[in-house]
């Protein structure tokens, strides 16, 4: 059964399953949630715990070998495997497979944490043995939509209270590194009194700016139309070393994405059917995204910023002056509805848009 991380301790509470998969990238809550079936074994009176760690060449036979001892003990034990970004491969989705049937019989725990998990995976034969005996706990980014409301609640688990303009602000200093802010919390949580309220200033005084981003952040506030964010990850993008072709390429994906849409609805195709036809399939939760920078970008617009971005190509490559850096600014600030960027300046590869 799948259940988020923010559910996870309640329904812990209510039934220790017998197996339990944390699956994201998000490294604090994948922590939050291998922590809380932890403490939800010892709570259960589960102190033995055994950690297997999945690395090249692992011998799969330990976690069967594992499973068929634990039938011969009274006692019943928490086992880890921690899996990361390795690969099951063929050998690895069977024993998971006989596992889920050796384990029917006993009281064990069994804790899986791995990376993400994609729609196939979801369907094969050892997700949906091991999924019917537990939880399926999916790990996944805070959206920046909701972030100040998460930091708030946050706030209140190291026993401080946060405005939720500070806590908005904490979100743009933290932005995509839940493990910083969650550090500044329990920082401020030190030298403030308990049950203190922060506000802004103890914000803008108190946390350094440690905002980590990367080239999605980047395409979906270029989608979304925040000029704002654009300039600042971009910004930081350069900050941290990221090679520019990556962001450029980030940003002509989007921008021949956008062009296929408006294609597509041209020859009287629906938004959603549009959506659809593009490889890989744009889902649910980006289409009001990919809607609003079709609604703000006409074709004439798209064509002459994806030129721009070949322009920019040239630059990567040395055979162009063009200044890359900022021209990979301008490109995602008018990609984000930003008027006159390319107006504006006197460098000989912008084009009037």
């Amino acid at each position: 059964m799948k259940v988020f991380a923010d559910q996870l301790a309640a329904q812990l509470a209510k039934k220790l399953p017998r197996t339990v998969i944390v699956a994201g990238d998000e490294p604090l809550q994948h922590r939050d949630a291998c922590d809380a079936v932890r403490q939800a074994a010892r709570g259960a009176g589960i102190e033995e715990r055994e950690v297997l760690d999945v690395e090249a060449n692992f011998a799969w036979g330990r976690l069967l070998e594992t499973a068929s001892n634990l039938s011969l003990f009274a006692s019943s034990k928490l086992l880890e495997l921690r899996l990361g970004h390795h690969k099951l491969g063929q050998e690895g989705a069977k024993a998971l497979a006989q596992y889920a049937e050796l384990s029917e019989q006993g009281d064990d725990v069994l804790l899986i944490s791995m990376g993400k998990l994609d729609t196939k995976q979801q369907k094969s034969a050892w997700f949906k043995a091991l999924d019917k005996q537990g939880l399926f706990v999916p790990v996944w980014p805070v959206d920046v939509s909701r972030l100040g409301y998460w930091l708030r609640d946050r706030a209140a688990l190291h026993g401080v209270q946060i405005d939720l303009d500070a806590a908005r602000l904490l979100g743009e200093r933290t932005e995509g590194n839940l493990l910083a802010a969650d550090q500044e919390l329990q920082k401020l949580a030190l030298i403030h009194p308990p049950g203190a309220r922060l506000d802004v200033e103890s914000i803008a005084v108190g946390v350094e700016d440690s905002s980590r981003f990367d080239v999605f952040n980047l395409a979906d506030a270029c989608l979304k139309g925040e000029p704002q964010r654009v300039s600042r990850i971009v910004t930081g993008l350069k900050s941290e070393g990221v090679e520019a072709p990556i962001v450029l390429w980030a940003l002509t994906r989007e921008l021949r994405t956008l062009l296929s849409l408006h294609q597509h609805l041209d020859q009287g195709q629906s938004f959603e059917h549009a959506c659809k036809t593009q490889k890989p399939m744009i889902f649910d939760k980006r289409r009001p995204a990919y809607q609003k920078a079709i609604n703000r970008l006409p074709m004439k617009r798209l064509h002459k910023l994806l030129l721009m971005a070949q322009r920019l190509d040239l630059a990567v490559k040395g055979a162009s002056a063009v200044p890359l850096w900022p021209g990979l600014h301008d490109l995602a600030m008018t990609l984000s509805g930003a008027k006159g960027i390319l107006a504006e300046t006197p460098w000989t590869y912008r084009i009037g848009v």
